[in-house]
């Protein structure tokens, strides 16, 4: 491994963040109209509610994609190859998940000191993402590893954030499912593109989303607590996840259901140890 390392352009890196929480500044003077729609489905009725929160949460989500690709472009490692569209389709993935979850909290707070903190430190999450996304570019890189990790963890953890947020915020189970399950999506490919040196395992990602599809939809009718459900989720998304994980790399089966329990157990342990 090179015992080099290399730095995103400043310049970039600081119009694109400051792009992208401009929009979420915005949302706190700009007040339009919400709208509402209503779609029927096999005869049910569904009132969809798009307002200008919402829409902003969505366009910079795409924003934080298209601009890690553009960060990115600046590499060393690609400074000298022809770029092509969705070449760093990877690397999309975590900035536009942050970006998102960044939003959950700051449309559902009115405002004053809380909506402040909540908005710098998502500013600073915002920045180390783009920088460890930077770091996992170039596989001989010697930050390589700790960046891996590092994004591995934060991706679990804004999930798990993400989880909270949206049951915090009584959300609806047709918002709540999909994007729950989008994220589960997400968070086990990054993962698995990281820890199995490019491969997606796309049938692992349909299986993980489609088993926490089912659990979302039984924990959101139990009296549970933000936290609690978060944390219920979370445990299978990770165990799955691992399990895929060592498995592609043909770990013995005690290596393979080792982590994934005690993983499990750990996780489910806090979920009913909290109040």
């Amino acid at each position: 491994m090179e015992e080099r390392f290399y730095l995103p352009d400043i310049n970039r890196l600081s119009v694109l963040s400051a792009t992208i929480l401009l929009g979420y500044a915005l949302t706190r003077f700009v007040a339009i109209p919400s709208r509402s729609a209503i779609l029927g489905i096999f005869g049910i009725q569904i009132t969809l509610q798009v307002d200008f929160k919402t829409a902003v949460s969505l366009i910079v989500a795409l924003l934080a994609a298209v601009g890690s690709d553009w960060l990115l472009r600046g590499h060393p490692s690609q400074a000298n190859k022809k770029s092509k569209w969705g070449k760093n389709l990877q690397h999309w993935f975590l900035p536009a998940l942050t970006a998102w979850v960044i939003g959950v909290p700051l449309n559902n707070l009115a405002g004053g000191t809380g909506w402040w903190i909540v908005f710098g430190m998502g500013g600073i999450l915002l920045v180390l993402v783009f920088m460890a996304e930077y770091s996992v570019a170039n596989p001989t890189e010697v930050r390589f590893p700790a960046a891996s990790l590092g994004l591995t963890g934060l991706s679990f953890g804004l999930y798990l954030l993400l989880a909270i947020a949206l049951q915090s915020a009584g959300s609806r189970l047709y918002l709540l499912l999909p994007a729950l399950v989008l994220a589960a999506g997400l968070v086990s490919l990054r993962t698995f593109y990281l820890r199995l040196k490019g491969q997606w395992l796309l049938n692992w990602v349909g299986g993980i989303a489609v088993i926490v599809g089912q659990l979302t939809i039984g924990l959101h009718y139990l009296p549970l607590t933000p936290v609690r459900f978060g944390l219920l989720l979370l445990g299978p998304t990770y165990a799955l996840t691992s399990f895929a994980v060592l498995r592609g790399e043909k770990k013995s089966w005690q290596e393979m259901f080792a982590e994934p329990l005690v993983m499990l157990v750990l996780v489910w342990g806090l979920a009913i140890w909290l109040q």
